[in-house]
């Protein structure tokens, strides 16, 4: 677009105009890297911080076994902004990082890496030669992630970490399970869980909701002949359908729902025997009505009792007469398979809930779970032993068909949980575990919840309050060996159980002293003494789930209460979180529990959730396709604050997913920083340029009321606290996606509104007095700017507050403000804002914007002059007097000679009309599609201009908005057709196109200047070089020379410089370049002069 060349084209004179090198963004942060590191910049703040109020942030912790990924990054990137703005507005934040270092992550990458496929493998070997490895890789890549963080100027404390594996961590998290412990919360019991046979543990429902994935799977129906009380077959069987042949060995129970209308029917296709399924289900069951006969019909409470035939006898003599029949539960439907379900209470949650209900089993036993830690089939199963299941599929699949018991097989595609670590099918199975009761504080957790602020708020009250309300007793126990032990000393009946809460209490109990690590192959040995007479209490084998232990970081972190205790109840809940909104189900849900379950508290009060981070193609990055650029590459490549800059001023946080695309971090050092170094280089060529007419310092004023005439410059001022304003109210509200697209467009008004149409006055031009005023405003916003923009972009503003800190005096020199990152954010200043000056100024920009537009629709160049603009503006009071202070730059912007301000578009036969946003409304109305269009376009003025002050207007029936059409001015083409129109909200313009040779031969001569202004910067110039242009037009009697020999006056005074024709002879030192303008070529040189030349 035209506006966009006319700023590249004004951009590229400004940096000629300085001289500028190309400015290499990841060198420079290096630079600053550098100098934090000899300055100990991080530990120097919260040096000078230390006496202010706590701000109080945990940090969730990852693992050290994989690298960081951009997840991490945008992650990490919103912590860090947060907690460089809680420490720029007066607060004093300890930022620790913190490490998970047990569990499966680590258990499953040494599993690989030894071969082990069960827990026996790891007893054979030891528990401490296992752990010992495990211990081996906890920091494997700690290195990188250290570098990698700190590289993208994120500034945390490594030196004083947290691992999970520090025995002080461990013995709080010890703690907190004992303050569960006395509140009756924990309690043993089996219970259905996804369960992981690859890594042998049971993981929580919130782990197994991780990792969904789309599988094929054996889909079976099989027959169950019904039977009298004397066990004789009745001529009937039930159809039962599943997804998991493997379970089928374990049934014990068949169900229907009692409401449901079930058939029995004589199959034509198989010998007319005669089945029972559900009447909905025959279309699916049958493929034709020929096929099959009904009998009858009955409900599903019908057969509620009935006796049938087992598939296997391998548990026959283990249950009593109450197995083996037909019950009846609500969770049954008729949307799949046959409408019965077959149950086996140990690999179901609701078949275990069923069987309960119905006696079939207790909650004691008999337990019928054939299948071992890793999957394989127990020695129960005679004919499948030592199969895993899944293999067994098939296997069970062929008996059954030899046994005449299976009527059909096929396949089902469909969602299958996956285990988030090994990436191999999950199972349902029971297994006894150690419970904390979720659903006996749930009401709690909801409470809890709702005292505290999230960003975005869906994610509280739809996705979180969800997931709290259908919350289940969370199983913490893992059957692993690399995890701290749950503290739980037992005897062999478990009659007498004793929770132990700290290592002293430990010695204590057991009388044993030399007690420094707390591992399992450390305290499985120790055992407690019986108070009962039942010998000696052993520890229970189980561990933590991870997940557990981040949980309680906030306490384990500080090592919690036995030390730090005041410091650590007088700052919590912490003032702020944040992480992936995976962790919605994750890390932010055991924090809740646990600081519920211990201080009825809330354990954060603020919290921004981030969306993932996906690849170009919007799939899930990933490694292997190596379909995303390595983060360490687009750091060096581009700089981290452009990375940074994308990230957080992305959709993402919002909570939705966004792609990653590489061109969105290289248009952020395009659009938003080069102007930004350009302005400022700018600045600091003209302070030196002033000082040396002036012959004295330049020393900043700071303004406090502004008390000048340029109108520039009271808009500017007006500006940046206006913008202040804003971001100080929204980072208050932690809006991190309001505030970023803020200040990109402050930057763009700052480099590429106020100092192109400042440049005279900046480089001088108007008089020293006027200079140094559009100077020192220049070099205020500029240091209002970085100090603004340092938490969120924190190389650039420091890089740029550096070149300009010695214009602050004696401050200049002090620890305070060695670095911008120990400056405080700038307080607002209302004296300076003047919304009336804003709002005239944006609508100069909206009629410069729509002017740019216009010329650009009809390849009109900014260079060539126009003969008149034509400009309506509605609804501003007093713009026909307000315009006046701001009409100089329109004309200048868009190099017309006439500017014509009118309130009265009657008088140039203009109309309003619409046409279909056929983008937005085809969404909306689909079928109508045609007809509203049609509808629209044929709407009068009037009906247009009551639609824009309405907000809404109805057509054929249907409601539309004003975001459903475009507005289009239209004009008295007979009498009006020199004119282009345009429109922008309030703003109506119309553009005399018609050039004439005198406008034509102006934009030639711009064009040449600005050829010359681009030769400067290519030689690498700065403004006071000594230099002089030489042109040469062929041919000679063209009328690009007669204009150039007769318009020397104009250029030089343009340029500044002198302007001679080249003569034959002249021995230049540089090659001159050729340029094509109406009849002929011009070749330009420049000539830079010695100082014993000039």
């Amino acid at each position: 677009m035209a506006s966009k060349s006319k700023k590249s084209d004004e951009i590229d004179n400004l940096d000629g105009e300085m001289g500028s090198e190309s400015f290499d963004f990841p060198k420079e942060e290096e630079k600053v890297l550098k100098m934090w590191k000899e300055m100990d910049a991080f530990r120097t703040q919260l040096k000078l911080s230390e006496n202010r109020k706590r701000y109080t942030f945990y940090d969730g912790p990852p693992f050290a076994t994989g690298l960081p990924h951009y997840g991490h990054i945008l992650a990490g990137t919103i912590k860090d902004t947060v907690t460089r703005w809680a420490t720029q507005t007066g607060h004093h934040v300890e930022r620790r990082f913190g490490w998970d270092c047990h569990g499966l992550p680590v258990e499953f990458e040494i599993d690989k890496k030894l071969g082990i496929k069960g827990p026996n493998d790891v007893l054979k070997m030891g528990v401490d030669t296992y752990n010992n490895e495990c211990r081996s890789i906890v920091m494997r890549y700690s290195k990188e992630w250290e570098e990698i963080i700190s590289r993208l100027g994120r500034w945390i404390d490594f030196e004083n970490d947290y691992k999970t594996l520090y025995p002080t961590f461990m013995e709080s998290v010890w703690w907190v399970f004992k303050e569960i412990y006395k509140k009756k919360l924990v309690y043993r019991g089996f219970k259905v869980m996804p369960y992981s046979t690859s890594c042998c543990t049971p993981l929580s429902n919130f782990e197994a909701g991780q990792n969904y994935k789309d599988v094929q799977d054996p889909a079976v129906v099989i027959t169950f002949p019904a039977l009298d009380d004397k066990g004789i077959e009745l001529g009937f069987s039930f159809l039962a359908w599943t997804t998991t042949p493997w379970t089928l060995p374990s049934n014990l129970a068949l169900c229907m729902h009692s409401e449901l209308d079930y058939v029995k029917v004589k199959d034509k296709k198989h010998d007319n025997q005669v089945y029972v399924l559900a009447e909905a289900r025959l279309t699916e069951v049958f493929k034709s009505a020929e096929d099959y006969e009904i009998l009858d019909k009955q409900k599903g409470s019908f057969y509620k009792g009935q006796k049938y035939r087992p598939l296997f006898d391998y548990f026959v003599d283990v249950v009593d007469d109450n197995a083996f029949r037909v019950l009846n539960d609500s969770y049954v439907t008729s949307d799949s398979g046959t409408g019965i379900v077959h149950q086996a209470p140990y690999f179901g949650e609701d078949d275990y809930r069923v069987c309960i209900g119905a006696k079939i089993i207790t909650k004691v036993g008999p337990i019928v779970c054939p299948v071992d830690a890793s999957g394989c089939f127990t020695s129960e199963v005679k004919d499948f032993v030592g199969q895993h299941v899944k293999e067994a599929d098939k296997h069970i699949m062929k008996f059954l068909k030899d046994k005449n018991r299976l009527y059909s097989q096929a396949t089902i595609q469909h969602q299958y949980p996956f285990c988030w670590r090994s990436d191999t099918p999950l199972l349902y199975k029971a297994v006894p575990s150690w419970f904390v009761k979720v659903e006996e504080i749930k009401d709690k957790l909801l409470e809890n919840n709702a005292k505290t602020y999230w960003v975005p708020e869906f994610a509280k009250e739809k996705r979180f309050a969800n997931w709290l309300s259908d919350a289940r007793d969370w199983a913490i126990s893992r059957n692993r060996f690399w995890g701290n032990p749950i503290p739980l000393w037992v005897s062999d009946d478990f009659e007498e159980v004793v929770c132990v809460g700290s290592i002293q209490e430990l010695k204590e109990l057991s009388g044993v002293q030399d007690i420094t690590d707390i591992h399992k192959e450390f305290v499985d040995r120790i055992t407690i003494p019986s108070k009962m007479g039942k010998g000696v209490l052993k520890r229970v084998p189980e561990v933590f789930d991870c997940w557990f232990e981040s949980g309680s970081m906030p306490y384990a972190q500080v090592h919690y209460p036995f030390e730090r205790k005041e410091e650590f109840e007088s700052n919590f809940p912490a003032d702020f979180i944040a992480e992936g909104i995976d962790q919605t189900r994750g890390w932010f849900y055991t924090l809740l529990v646990i600081s519920t379950a211990i201080f009825n508290k809330p354990p954060f009060k603020n919290l921004i959730t981030n969306g993932l981070v996906l690849a170009a193609d919007g799939q899930k990055m990933s490694k292997s396709k190596k379909n995303f650029p390595d983060p360490s590459d687009t750091i060096h490549k581009y700089g981290a604050d452009s990375i940074r800059l994308y990230l957080i001023s992305s959709p993402a946080v919002r909570g939705d997913a966004v792609k990653f695309v590489e061109k969105g971090v290289r248009d952020v050092i395009k659009d938003a920083f080069l102007p930004w170094v350009n302005a400022s280089k700018f600045l600091i060529q003209n302070i030196e340029r002033w000082e040396n007419e002036e012959n004295k310092k330049f020393s900043y004023e700071e303004i406090s009321v502004y008390t000048g005439v340029n109108i520039m410059d009271k808009w500017l001022l007006s500006s940046i606290q206006s913008l202040l304003k804003f971001v100080r109210q929204e980072m208050n509200a932690y809006r991190l996606y309001t505030v970023l697209p803020r200040l990109i467009k402050f930057i763009d008004t700052l480099c590429n509104w106020y100092v192109r149409l400042n440049r005279k006055r900046l480089r001088g031009e108007t008089g020293s007095e006027d200079s140094f005023f559009a100077l020192n405003t220049l070099y205020n916003v500029l240091y209002w700017m970085v100090r603004l923009c340092a938490p969120f972009i924190p190389f650039l503003t420091e890089s740029i507050y550096q070149r300009i800190k010695k214009y602050l005096g004696d401050n200049a020199e002090k620890l305070e403000f060695a670095s911008v990152h120990y400056l405080q954010i700038p307080e607002v200043n209302e004296n300076l804002i003047d919304s009336d000056t804003e709002n005239l100024f944006e609508v100069m920009q909206r009629i410069i914007v729509l002017g740019r537009t216009l010329r650009d629709r009809k390849k009109l160049a900014l260079r060539l002059p126009l003969k008149e603009l034509v400009v309506i503006v509605e609804n501003y009071p007093g713009i026909d007097l307000a315009i006046k202070n701001v009409e100089s730059y329109i004309y200048e912007e868009l190099n017309v000679k006439k500017f014509n301000l009118t309130l009265d578009k009657e008088q140039y036969g203009i109309e309003m009309k619409a046409k279909p946003n056929f983008a937005v409304l085809a969404t909306k109305v689909k079928e109508k599609m045609k007809k509203l269009s049609a509808l629209i376009e044929k709407m009068t003025d009037s009906e247009v201009q009551e639609f824009r002050k309405n907000g809404k207007f109805v057509l054929d029936g249907t409601e539309l908005s004003l975001e459903d059409i475009l507005l289009v001015p239209k004009l008295d083409s007979t009498k009006f057709s020199q004119y282009e129109p345009g429109f922008d909200r309030n703003v109506i313009e119309l553009l005399d196109i018609t050039p004439d040779e005198e406008m034509v031969n102006e934009g030639v001569l711009r064009d040449v200047v600005n050829r010359v202004q681009r030769l400067r910067k290519e030689y690498k110039l700065v403004p006071t070089d000594d230099i002089t242009v030489y042109y040469q037009v062929k041919p000679e009697n063209s009328k690009l020379n007669t204009l150039l020999k007769n318009s020397i006056e104009y250029l030089e005074s343009n340029l500044k410089k002198p302007v001679k024709p080249y003569e034959n002879g002249l021995n230049l030192k540089v090659q001159g370049k050729s340029f094509d303008f109406l009849d002929g070529k011009v070749e330009l040189w420049i000539e830079k002069l010695q100082p014993n030349e000039s």
